[in-house]
Protein backbone atom coordinates (compact mmCIF):
# COMPACT_ATOMS: atom_id res chain seq x y z
CA UNK A 1 0.00 0.00 0.00
CA UNK A 2 1.18 3.53 -0.77
CA UNK A 3 -0.04 7.11 -0.76
CA UNK A 4 -0.06 10.13 -3.04
CA UNK A 5 0.45 13.65 -1.71
CA UNK A 6 -0.51 16.59 -3.96
CA UNK A 7 0.84 20.02 -3.04
CA UNK A 8 -1.36 22.95 -4.03
CA UNK A 9 0.98 25.99 -3.76
CA UNK A 10 -1.57 28.81 -3.46
CA UNK A 11 -2.99 30.81 -0.54
CA UNK A 12 -5.22 33.88 -0.24
CA UNK A 13 -2.73 35.50 2.11
CA UNK A 14 0.41 34.61 4.04
CA UNK A 15 0.01 33.56 7.66
CA UNK A 16 2.70 35.22 9.77
CA UNK A 17 4.11 31.92 11.07
CA UNK A 18 4.10 29.89 7.83
CA UNK A 19 7.26 28.89 5.97
CA UNK A 20 5.69 26.36 3.60
CA UNK A 21 5.97 26.89 -0.15
CA UNK A 22 3.06 28.87 -1.64
CA UNK A 23 2.13 31.91 -3.73
CA UNK A 24 -0.65 34.42 -3.09
CA UNK A 25 -1.03 34.96 -6.84
CA UNK A 26 -3.37 32.68 -8.75
CA UNK A 27 -2.15 33.79 -12.19
CA UNK A 28 -0.44 30.46 -12.82
CA UNK A 29 -3.20 28.29 -11.32
CA UNK A 30 -4.37 26.75 -14.60
CA UNK A 31 -0.79 26.02 -15.73
CA UNK A 32 -0.01 24.59 -12.30
CA UNK A 33 -2.95 22.20 -12.37
CA UNK A 34 -1.97 21.04 -15.85
CA UNK A 35 1.59 20.51 -14.63
CA UNK A 36 0.46 18.53 -11.59
CA UNK A 37 -1.56 16.23 -13.83
CA UNK A 38 1.40 15.92 -16.17
CA UNK A 39 3.74 15.05 -13.29
CA UNK A 40 1.33 12.34 -12.17
CA UNK A 41 1.56 10.88 -15.68
CA UNK A 42 5.36 11.18 -15.82
CA UNK A 43 5.70 9.38 -12.48
CA UNK A 44 2.93 6.81 -12.87
CA UNK A 45 5.44 3.94 -12.77
CA UNK A 46 7.19 5.08 -9.58
CA UNK A 47 4.73 3.13 -7.46
CA UNK A 48 4.54 0.12 -9.77
CA UNK A 49 3.00 -2.83 -7.98
CA UNK A 50 1.66 -0.64 -5.17
CA UNK A 51 -1.99 0.05 -4.50
CA UNK A 52 -2.93 3.59 -3.51
CA UNK A 53 -4.77 3.75 -0.19
CA UNK A 54 -4.54 7.49 0.53
CA UNK A 55 -4.70 10.70 -1.52
CA UNK A 56 -3.86 13.86 0.38
CA UNK A 57 -4.23 17.45 -0.83
CA UNK A 58 -1.89 19.72 1.13
CA UNK A 59 -0.40 23.13 0.63
CA UNK A 60 -0.71 25.99 0.53
CA UNK A 61 -4.46 25.97 0.73
CA UNK A 62 -6.02 23.24 -1.45
CA UNK A 63 -9.53 24.50 -0.68
CA UNK A 64 -8.72 27.58 -2.73
CA UNK A 65 -9.42 25.39 -5.79
CA UNK A 66 -12.84 24.86 -7.31
CA UNK A 67 -14.35 21.50 -6.35
CA UNK A 68 -14.41 20.61 -10.05
CA UNK A 69 -10.62 21.11 -10.16
CA UNK A 70 -10.13 18.88 -7.12
CA UNK A 71 -12.33 16.23 -8.73
CA UNK A 72 -10.26 16.43 -11.92
CA UNK A 73 -7.04 15.78 -10.01
CA UNK A 74 -8.59 12.86 -8.15
CA UNK A 75 -9.80 11.36 -11.42
CA UNK A 76 -6.30 11.71 -12.86
CA UNK A 77 -4.95 9.63 -9.97
CA UNK A 78 -7.63 7.00 -10.58
CA UNK A 79 -6.79 6.91 -14.29
CA UNK A 80 -3.06 6.39 -13.73
CA UNK A 81 -2.81 4.31 -10.54
CA UNK A 82 -4.50 1.34 -8.95
CA UNK A 83 -6.59 2.66 -6.06
CA UNK A 84 -8.31 0.63 -3.32
CA UNK A 85 -12.10 0.62 -3.21
CA UNK A 86 -12.40 3.06 -0.30
CA UNK A 87 -9.26 5.22 -0.12
CA UNK A 88 -8.84 7.96 2.44
CA UNK A 89 -8.96 11.20 0.45
CA UNK A 90 -8.11 14.25 2.54
CA UNK A 91 -8.47 17.90 1.63
CA UNK A 92 -6.77 20.55 3.73
CA UNK A 93 -9.15 23.49 3.94
CA UNK A 94 -9.53 26.93 5.48
CA UNK A 95 -12.86 27.97 7.05
CA UNK A 96 -13.30 30.96 4.74
CA UNK A 97 -13.36 28.60 1.74
CA UNK A 98 -15.95 26.27 3.21
CA UNK A 99 -19.18 28.08 2.42
CA UNK A 100 -22.41 26.09 2.18
CA UNK A 101 -22.23 25.50 -1.56
CA UNK A 102 -18.62 24.29 -1.43
CA UNK A 103 -19.16 21.93 1.50
CA UNK A 104 -22.15 20.35 -0.24
CA UNK A 105 -20.16 19.90 -3.46
CA UNK A 106 -17.26 18.36 -1.53
CA UNK A 107 -19.65 15.98 0.20
CA UNK A 108 -20.75 14.76 -3.25
CA UNK A 109 -17.13 14.26 -4.38
CA UNK A 110 -14.70 11.46 -3.56
CA UNK A 111 -13.16 13.61 -0.80
CA UNK A 112 -14.10 11.85 2.45
CA UNK A 113 -11.90 13.60 5.01
CA UNK A 114 -11.49 17.31 5.75
CA UNK A 115 -8.50 18.74 7.59
CA UNK A 116 -9.57 22.23 8.59
CA UNK A 117 -7.07 24.90 9.68
CA UNK A 118 -8.90 26.54 12.59
CA UNK A 119 -5.78 27.38 14.71
CA UNK A 120 -7.86 29.30 17.28
CA UNK A 121 -11.47 30.31 17.89
CA UNK A 122 -10.37 33.70 19.24
CA UNK A 123 -10.35 36.75 16.99
CA UNK A 124 -7.23 38.29 18.53
CA UNK A 125 -5.22 35.11 17.90
CA UNK A 126 -6.38 34.88 14.29
CA UNK A 127 -5.48 38.52 13.63
CA UNK A 128 -2.05 38.11 15.24
CA UNK A 129 -1.36 35.10 12.99
CA UNK A 130 -2.82 36.90 9.93
CA UNK A 131 -5.28 34.12 9.22
CA UNK A 132 -7.71 34.69 6.34
CA UNK A 133 -10.78 33.63 8.33
CA UNK A 134 -12.47 34.94 11.47
CA UNK A 135 -13.84 33.15 14.52
CA UNK A 136 -17.44 33.22 13.25
CA UNK A 137 -16.41 31.51 9.99
CA UNK A 138 -14.49 28.90 12.00
CA UNK A 139 -17.54 27.93 14.03
CA UNK A 140 -20.03 28.10 11.17
CA UNK A 141 -17.95 25.97 8.79
CA UNK A 142 -17.52 23.26 11.44
CA UNK A 143 -21.21 23.23 12.33
CA UNK A 144 -22.00 22.68 8.66
CA UNK A 145 -19.15 20.27 7.85
CA UNK A 146 -20.01 17.95 10.75
CA UNK A 147 -23.48 17.40 9.29
CA UNK A 148 -22.04 16.13 6.00
CA UNK A 149 -18.63 14.64 6.86
CA UNK A 150 -17.97 11.98 9.46
CA UNK A 151 -14.18 12.17 9.23
CA UNK A 152 -12.96 15.66 10.14
CA UNK A 153 -9.67 16.84 11.60
CA UNK A 154 -8.91 20.32 12.79
CA UNK A 155 -5.63 22.10 13.50
CA UNK A 156 -5.10 24.15 16.65
CA UNK A 157 -2.02 26.12 17.69
CA UNK A 158 -0.92 26.43 21.32
CA UNK A 159 1.77 28.52 22.97
CA UNK A 160 0.45 31.69 21.29
CA UNK A 161 1.71 34.87 23.02
CA UNK A 162 -0.78 36.13 25.63
CA UNK A 163 -2.86 32.94 25.41
CA UNK A 164 -3.81 31.91 28.95
CA UNK A 165 -4.36 28.31 30.02
CA UNK A 166 -8.07 29.09 30.30
CA UNK A 167 -8.28 30.39 26.73
CA UNK A 168 -6.38 27.37 25.44
CA UNK A 169 -8.71 24.97 27.25
CA UNK A 170 -11.67 26.92 25.85
CA UNK A 171 -10.36 26.25 22.33
CA UNK A 172 -10.06 22.55 23.10
CA UNK A 173 -13.50 22.41 24.69
CA UNK A 174 -15.05 23.99 21.60
CA UNK A 175 -13.67 21.10 19.55
CA UNK A 176 -15.06 18.57 22.01
CA UNK A 177 -18.47 20.24 21.94
CA UNK A 178 -18.54 19.94 18.14
CA UNK A 179 -17.66 16.24 18.28
CA UNK A 180 -14.61 16.50 16.02
CA UNK A 181 -12.96 13.03 15.94
CA UNK A 182 -9.38 14.08 15.07
CA UNK A 183 -7.30 16.97 16.39
CA UNK A 184 -3.81 18.06 15.30
CA UNK A 185 -2.14 20.50 17.69
CA UNK A 186 1.15 22.33 17.19
CA UNK A 187 3.19 24.72 19.27
CA UNK A 188 3.63 28.13 17.66
CA UNK A 189 7.18 28.07 16.33
CA UNK A 190 9.17 30.97 14.97
CA UNK A 191 10.80 30.12 11.66
CA UNK A 192 13.56 32.38 10.40
CA UNK A 193 12.05 33.37 7.05
CA UNK A 194 8.62 34.39 8.31
CA UNK A 195 6.77 37.61 9.05
CA UNK A 196 6.35 36.39 12.64
CA UNK A 197 10.09 36.37 13.16
CA UNK A 198 10.38 39.93 11.83
CA UNK A 199 7.50 41.16 14.00
CA UNK A 200 9.04 39.61 17.11
CA UNK A 201 12.41 41.18 16.37
CA UNK A 202 10.70 44.57 15.99
CA UNK A 203 8.90 44.09 19.30
CA UNK A 204 5.44 44.15 17.71
CA UNK A 205 4.61 40.63 18.92
CA UNK A 206 6.08 39.03 22.06
CA UNK A 207 8.14 35.89 21.61
CA UNK A 208 6.39 32.59 22.41
CA UNK A 209 7.43 31.14 25.78
CA UNK A 210 8.42 27.48 25.95
CA UNK A 211 7.04 27.07 29.46
CA UNK A 212 3.62 28.32 28.33
CA UNK A 213 3.66 25.91 25.38
CA UNK A 214 4.61 23.08 27.75
CA UNK A 215 1.70 23.88 30.06
CA UNK A 216 -0.72 24.00 27.12
CA UNK A 217 0.62 20.69 25.81
CA UNK A 218 0.18 18.88 29.12
CA UNK A 219 -3.33 20.30 29.57
CA UNK A 220 -4.13 19.13 26.04
CA UNK A 221 -2.97 15.57 26.74
CA UNK A 222 -4.91 15.41 30.01
CA UNK A 223 -8.14 16.85 28.58
CA UNK A 224 -8.27 14.79 25.40
CA UNK A 225 -7.31 11.56 27.17
CA UNK A 226 -10.20 12.13 29.61
CA UNK A 227 -12.54 12.51 26.63
CA UNK A 228 -11.60 9.26 24.89
CA UNK A 229 -9.00 10.48 22.41
CA UNK A 230 -5.88 8.43 21.70
CA UNK A 231 -2.61 10.36 21.58
CA UNK A 232 -1.30 8.29 18.69
CA UNK A 233 1.40 10.70 17.46
CA UNK A 234 3.11 13.60 19.18
CA UNK A 235 0.89 16.25 17.56
CA UNK A 236 -2.16 14.11 16.78
CA UNK A 237 -5.13 12.87 18.79
CA UNK A 238 -8.05 10.82 17.53
CA UNK A 239 -11.07 8.86 18.60
CA UNK A 240 -10.72 5.10 17.87
CA UNK A 241 -11.08 4.46 14.13
CA UNK A 242 -10.13 8.00 13.13
CA UNK A 243 -6.34 7.88 12.92
CA UNK A 244 -5.08 9.63 9.79
CA UNK A 245 -4.13 6.82 7.40
CA UNK A 246 -2.06 9.24 5.32
CA UNK A 247 0.04 10.56 8.19
CA UNK A 248 0.32 7.16 9.86
CA UNK A 249 1.82 5.83 6.64
CA UNK A 250 4.58 8.47 6.82
CA UNK A 251 5.41 7.58 10.41
CA UNK A 252 5.39 3.86 9.67
CA UNK A 253 7.77 4.25 6.73
CA UNK A 254 5.39 3.37 3.89
CA UNK A 255 6.01 4.56 0.33
CA UNK A 256 4.48 7.77 -0.92
CA UNK A 257 4.67 9.92 -4.03
CA UNK A 258 4.77 13.69 -3.64
CA UNK A 259 3.40 15.70 -6.57
CA UNK A 260 3.69 19.46 -7.09
CA UNK A 261 6.34 22.07 -6.26
CA UNK A 262 8.26 21.38 -3.00
CA UNK A 263 6.58 17.97 -2.54
CA UNK A 264 8.66 15.11 -1.13
CA UNK A 265 8.57 11.41 -2.08
CA UNK A 266 9.90 8.25 -0.43
CA UNK A 267 10.19 4.69 -1.77
CA UNK A 268 11.89 2.99 1.16
CA UNK A 269 15.45 3.66 -0.01
CA UNK A 270 15.39 6.90 -1.98
CA UNK A 271 13.96 10.25 -0.94
CA UNK A 272 13.29 12.99 -3.48
CA UNK A 273 11.91 16.50 -3.40
CA UNK A 274 10.61 18.80 -6.10
CA UNK A 275 11.87 22.31 -6.70
CA UNK A 276 10.13 24.92 -4.53
CA UNK A 277 9.52 27.39 -7.34
CA UNK A 278 6.21 27.52 -9.21
CA UNK A 279 7.55 29.00 -12.46
CA UNK A 280 10.50 26.62 -12.73
CA UNK A 281 8.32 23.66 -11.80
CA UNK A 282 5.83 24.49 -14.56
CA UNK A 283 8.64 25.08 -17.08
CA UNK A 284 10.39 21.78 -16.38
CA UNK A 285 7.19 19.74 -16.42
CA UNK A 286 6.19 21.34 -19.75
CA UNK A 287 9.46 19.94 -21.13
CA UNK A 288 8.76 16.52 -19.57
CA UNK A 289 11.57 17.02 -17.07
CA UNK A 290 11.15 16.04 -13.44
CA UNK A 291 12.29 19.06 -11.36
CA UNK A 292 13.53 17.06 -8.40
CA UNK A 293 16.59 16.10 -6.41
CA UNK A 294 17.16 12.54 -5.23
CA UNK A 295 19.00 11.25 -2.19
CA UNK A 296 19.79 7.60 -1.43
CA UNK A 297 19.41 7.01 2.27
CA UNK A 298 22.25 5.21 4.01
CA UNK A 299 21.65 2.61 6.72
CA UNK A 300 22.38 5.30 9.30
CA UNK A 301 19.94 7.71 7.62
CA UNK A 302 17.19 5.10 7.69
CA UNK A 303 17.93 4.19 11.32
CA UNK A 304 17.82 7.84 12.39
CA UNK A 305 14.55 8.42 10.53
CA UNK A 306 13.03 5.35 12.18
CA UNK A 307 14.06 6.66 15.61
CA UNK A 308 12.63 10.12 14.91
CA UNK A 309 9.30 8.93 13.50
CA UNK A 310 8.87 5.90 15.73
CA UNK A 311 9.34 7.74 19.00
CA UNK A 312 6.67 10.27 18.00
CA UNK A 313 4.04 7.51 17.85
CA UNK A 314 2.25 5.01 20.09
CA UNK A 315 3.87 2.24 18.00
CA UNK A 316 7.31 3.27 19.22
CA UNK A 317 10.62 1.76 18.13
CA UNK A 318 10.86 -2.00 17.88
CA UNK A 319 14.28 -3.13 19.11
CA UNK A 320 13.95 -6.44 17.25
CA UNK A 321 13.32 -4.56 14.02
CA UNK A 322 16.35 -2.35 14.66
CA UNK A 323 18.57 -5.42 15.01
CA UNK A 324 17.12 -7.20 11.97
CA UNK A 325 16.99 -4.17 9.65
CA UNK A 326 20.02 -2.15 10.74
CA UNK A 327 22.28 -4.60 12.59
CA UNK A 328 23.60 -5.44 16.05
CA UNK A 329 25.76 -2.31 16.26
CA UNK A 330 22.70 -0.03 15.97
CA UNK A 331 20.67 -2.22 18.34
CA UNK A 332 23.29 -2.21 21.09
CA UNK A 333 23.91 1.52 20.64
CA UNK A 334 20.19 2.26 21.05
CA UNK A 335 19.81 0.01 24.10
CA UNK A 336 22.78 1.67 25.80
CA UNK A 337 21.71 5.27 25.13
CA UNK A 338 18.02 4.74 25.90
CA UNK A 339 18.79 3.34 29.36
CA UNK A 340 19.35 6.83 30.79
CA UNK A 341 16.02 8.13 29.46
CA UNK A 342 14.24 5.04 30.82
CA UNK A 343 15.83 5.67 34.23
CA UNK A 344 14.54 9.27 34.17
CA UNK A 345 11.00 8.03 33.29
CA UNK A 346 11.13 9.81 29.92
CA UNK A 347 10.99 6.52 28.00
CA UNK A 348 9.81 2.98 28.65
CA UNK A 349 10.73 -0.43 27.26
CA UNK A 350 7.78 -2.81 27.15
CA UNK A 351 7.98 -6.09 25.24
CA UNK A 352 11.10 -4.84 23.45
CA UNK A 353 9.31 -1.70 22.20
CA UNK A 354 10.67 1.73 23.13
CA UNK A 355 8.11 4.48 23.61
CA UNK A 356 8.07 7.96 25.13
CA UNK A 357 6.23 8.46 28.44
CA UNK A 358 3.78 11.31 29.00
CA UNK A 359 6.51 13.02 31.02
CA UNK A 360 8.88 12.85 28.05
CA UNK A 361 6.48 13.71 25.21
CA UNK A 362 7.19 17.44 25.14
CA UNK A 363 10.90 16.54 24.83
CA UNK A 364 10.31 13.82 22.24
CA UNK A 365 12.25 15.33 19.32
CA UNK A 366 15.22 16.16 21.55
CA UNK A 367 15.27 12.63 22.97
CA UNK A 368 15.16 11.18 19.47
CA UNK A 369 18.06 13.34 18.29
CA UNK A 370 20.13 12.19 21.28
CA UNK A 371 19.55 8.60 20.13
CA UNK A 372 20.66 9.24 16.55
CA UNK A 373 23.62 7.21 15.39
CA UNK A 374 26.50 9.45 14.39
CA UNK A 375 28.70 7.59 11.91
Amino acid sequence: MAGIYIHIPFCKQACHYCDFHFSTSLKKKEDMLDSIKRELYLRKDKLAGEIIETIYFGGGTPSILEVSEINDLIQTVYNLFEVIDSPEITLEANPDDLDKSTVYKLAESKVNRLSIGIQSFYEEDLKMMNRAHNSTEAIECLELATTLFDNISIDLIYGIPNMTNERWLSNVQRVLDLGIPHISCYALTVEERTALNKLIKKGVIPSPEEEVAHQHFMLLIETLKANGYIHYELSNFAKPGYFSKNNSAYWLGKKYLGIGPSAHSFDGVYRSWNIANNSLYIKDISEDKLPLEVEKLSVTDRYNEYIMTGLRTIWGVDLSRVEQEFGTVYHDYLVKLSAGFIGDDLMRNEHNILTITDKGKFLSDGIASDLFYIA
